[in-house]
């Protein structure tokens, strides 16, 4: 069950016009938090990722099953579930089932939700978009962003451009 700060915070997000994918990342970070302070472990980041999905569908928060093609069928239909589960009243959920996940997640390791991991889990995800789409991100960082984030972002880039040529 989600923390009230956590549900709050995604409830803000959505008034304030964000992304689904944006209120679903607070139920993420609540994951990453729940792993790193030892509360349960996981396989790997995007299995840590997924639990904060189911949680943020659970919730309420109206984020699509992702689609055919891009995952397992029965990823796609967990998730139709999760989400319809999200819209339905709540049933008391089973003492003797939630248990047994938290034992099965106690018993995973603890560095899927470190820095190292999850910059490797990005930079994986990254090299899989096309250059198409990292260009439309930037693109709409470049409209989103205002005066002070372009040249901050200017900046950044400089300052990563200067020390590759140093490393090369």
């Amino acid at each position: 069950m989600p923390e009230k700060k956590v549900i709050e915070r995604a409830r803000r997000d959505k008034r304030q016009g964000k992304s689904a994918s944006t209120q679903a990342g607070e139920f993420v970070r609540e994951e990453m938090r729940h792993i790193r302070e030892g509360k349960h472990g996981a396989r790997s980041p995007q299995q840590a990722i997924a639990i904060g999905l189911s949680e943020a569908r659970r919730a309420g928060v109206h984020l699509p099953a992702p689609k055919r093609g891009k995952t397992s069928a029965r990823t796609r239909h967990q998730a139709q579930r999760e989400l319809r589960r999200g819209k339905s009243q709540h049933r008391k959920t089973s003492v003797k089932r939630s248990r047994a996940i938290l034992g099965a997640l106690r018993r995973e390791g603890h560095g899927a939700a470190s820095r190292k991991s999850l910059a490797r889990h990005a930079h994986a995800v990254a090299q899989r978009r096309g250059k198409r789409s990292l260009h439309q991100s930037a693109m709409k960082a470049v409209h989103t962003k205002g005066h002070r984030g372009l040249q901050a972002a200017a900046r950044k880039a400089a300052r990563t451009r200067a020390r590759h040529r140093k490393a090369a």
